[in-house]
Order: structure tokens, then sequence, then C-alpha cells
């Protein structure tokens, strides 16, 4: 699927955006582990998500949809069945290392595997303290790649782990299996990571401890099933955050949009940029805040990324590139090699895509150095399989002259189903082209 964008039209508005990627794996998970029913609300449809309720459905967990719900009938901690096919995981690396946690101490054998990227993407960086803890797991190139085949153990032996890269879903993977270990299980991370599997054991009874960076958990609790309301994805919000700010005369308010602090590095690094971004109607759905977002169309300027503000953002990067390209001034990335190793080398994508545009980005090991005010022009550009890369594209293409062909555009409804038709809802010219 192709999409054509025309440029010129101001983004107006109200919208929502689907329910967060993150939350959404987590929430389905954790309540698939509790004892009892857990009732989902606003659970995303993406792609993602759904290879993560079809890898439960699979393993015997009951899940039934209705109304725009999803209810989890939880197994309790060792409830899972024997798989009669190997577990297919499609395009989320969410879905795999965290299911891994899980696995490795069910009282069965078990295979998972994905698609052609996500067999590429590392494991062993989750493999390697799960296998500490007595987990036994084997894969293509001693373990560190898909599809990797699982033998349960009842047990799991605690451990204190320094990760070496922040990495949330490694985090979470560890805390999950923590669960089934005999004593505490605490994960040290070298940077803040986004907190939302912390929040979703909490509120399923688990007590979780938090030393600074340190996160810690005991594995000789019950999960109690109950009610999880996902917010609106902030790292979907981002794009039409961005395309507000860069578009003249816009103005959009998006409603719903879960504000945990370890999201919000988007929001934080457009303000520097120069953009009017006002958060309203602050208020806590559950364990996640959430908030409504209005933001208006303004002159940016470029600015520094790079340390502890990184995980805080990883996602967001392909979009604060475009609104980069649009600033006046010298935006450098730093410390953002972890972006190498996602659905793409995302890094290596924005640079030869950009520049199709006109625009002037230098690709680094770690990052990126773009030099903005330069006038995009219309250019068909590639997804390379990646819905970011896919959703950034399309933004750059409605501040550029003349019109931009995204190619391989299927790939957005991995996180963002509906994406085009939310641009038209504002006023943006995007057509499908089959």
């Amino acid at each position: 699927m192709k999409l054509k964008v025309l440029p010129g039209k101001p983004l107006q508005g109200m919208c929502r955006v689907p329910g967060d990627k993150s939350i959404s794996h987590r929430a389905a998970l954790v309540a698939a582990i509790a004892e009892g029913v857990t009732v989902i609300r606003n659970y995303q449809k993406g792609a993602d998500c759904l290879s993560t309720l079809r890898c439960l459905r699979s393993l015997g967990v009951g899940i039934e949809e209705a109304d725009g719900e999803i209810q989890i009938n939880g197994k309790g901690l060792h409830g899972f069945q024997e798989p009669d096919n190997v577990l297919d995981a499609g395009n989320s690396g969410t879905t795999m290392r965290l299911l891994l946690g899980i696995l490795v101490a069910q009282r069965f054998f078990s295979v998972i595997t994905g698609d052609r990227s996500l067999r590429r993407r590392p494991m062993g960086r989750v493999v390697r303290p799960l296998q500490e803890m007595g987990a036994e797991i084997w894969g293509r190139q001693g373990g560190t790649k898909a599809p990797l085949a699982i033998k349960g153990v009842p047990f799991l032996k605690p451990i204190s782990y320094q990760m070496p890269v922040a990495s949330a879903q490694v985090k979470s993977a560890l805390l999950l299996a923590g669960l089934y270990a005999e004593g505490t299980t605490t994960v040290i991370q070298p940077a803040p990571t986004r907190d939302h599997t912390e929040r979703m054991l909490r509120s399923f009874g688990v007590q979780v401890d938090v030393q600074g960076l340190a996160v810690s958990v005991r594995g000789d609790g019950k999960l109690s099933g109950g009610e999880v309301a996902v917010p609106g994805d902030i790292s979907s919000a981002a794009f039409l955050m961005v395309a507000a700010s860069i578009l003249p005369e816009s103005k959009v308010l998006i409603k719903d949009v879960g504000v945990n602090p370890t999201r919000t590095g988007i929001i934080e690094v457009l303000r520097e940029m120069g953009a009017e971004v006002v958060i309203t109607n602050e208020r806590m759905w559950g364990d996640e805040p959430v908030a409504d977002i209005q933001i208006s169309s303004s002159a940016l300027r470029g600015v520094e990324v790079k340390g502890d503000r990184i995980p805080r953002l990883i996602d967001e990067i392909p979009v604060l590139a475009v609104a980069a390209v649009n600033a006046e001034g010298t935006t450098e990335i730093r410390d953002a090699g972890e972006l190498r190793v996602k659905e793409t080398d995302r890094l290596r994508a924005l640079a030869t895509e950009l520049r199709k545009m006109g625009a002037s980005v230098r690709e680094l090991p770690d990052g990126l150095v773009i030099e903005g005010g330069k006038p995009l022009q219309g250019a068909v550009t590639h997804s390379w399989g990646d819905h970011r890369m896919a959703m950034a594209l399309t933004v750059a293409g409605l501040a550029a002259s003349g019109p931009t062909v995204v190619e391989g555009a299927e790939c957005i409804d991995v996180s963002f189903p509906g994406f085009s038709d939310t641009l038209r809802s504002l006023g943006a010219v995007v057509d499908v082209l089959e």
C-alpha cells in the first residue's frame, strides 16, 4: 500500500489516538497470569498487540472481545497450556521479549518466532539474564536470535542484574520472570526507562520496590484480575504533535493521552524547540496519568538531544527528526544507537529517506546531525517496513512542496490503525493508493 500526501493544509480540530501499545501488551500479559477475570478498555488493535493476544490464545488463555473491551480469563502463574504449534510474535519485539519472561517458568516446551524483521533483532540481551536465573533457552546464533526454544523450569533463581543498556523490554521480562523466582529479583537500570510494567504489576497486587534506578519484585505472591483502562499512546500522538507544530495555522487537541513521566521526553524536547504545547485535564486512569494535549503551529529551532533523555523518547526520534528538518539551526541526536536494532536501522533509514526530500542529514554511529531550515520537496519515499518510519515520512510530506508518496505504508497498522483517517479528519490531504 502507498500513501500519497499533498502539502499546504493546516491541521485543525480534536482527535484521539489508539490505546498505548506498551500498556496494552503489558495489560494482556499480566492479566493472563493473574487469577480471575480482567477487563481491558481501549486495548490497542494494532498488529503488534494482536500478536500478543494470538500467542496467549495459543497458550490456552480465554480471551473475549466485545463492545471495544477485551476480557481475559486469567490462568494464574502456572496455568498456561503447552501450545501445539510454534508461537508467532509477528513483528512484535515486546511480545517476544516479555513473553519469554513467562514461558521460561511454565512446565512445558515451547518455541517462539516472528517475522523476518523480528528474527533479525537481538534477543541475547534478554536471553542471557534469564539463563542466569536458570532458564533453559536455545536459539539461532547462540541463543541470540529467534526462533527461540524454551524448556520451562518450575522455579527460577532470583538475581540482581545490572543492565548494560537501558531497555524497558529487558527490565520487564526479568520482572515477570522474577514472579516465579524463590526470593527477590532486582533489575538495575543505567538510565530511567518506561515504568508501565511496574505500574501494571502494582495494579494487579504485586509489591514492586523502586529504589532509584533499581526495581525489585518477590516471587511469592499471586496476581488478582481487575479492570484496566489504556490511555492513548503518546508515541502515536507525537506524529500529530509534530505535524501541527510545523504546519502554519494549525491547532490540534488530542484527547486522553498517556503522560507517564517516563514517556514525556517528546513534549519536553518540542517545547525546548519552541513548540506551543499545552497540557490540560490531567487525571489518573488507574495507575497511569492521562491528559489532553493541545499543540499549535510555531517556529521551531534546533536542539541537542542525548543522554538520559533518549530512553524517554526513543520511539519518537523518527518524527522528532522531521521536526528538526523543519526547525532553524542544527539538531544533534546522540546516544541513540539502539535505533539501529529496531524494526529496521532507523538512523540509516531516516538519513536515506529525508535526504530524498532535500534535507541535510548526517548519520552518526549513534545518532544524526540535522541542518534545519531547508524547505523539503516532495519525493517518492519508502517505509523500510517500519511503521514509525512510514508515519514520520507522511508528516514530512505534509510540510513539503509538492506531493510525496510513502511506499510500504501498510506497516502503519502495526501501531496506529486509522492513521491516515485521523489526519484527514484534521484537514490533511492523504490518499491511499493500492
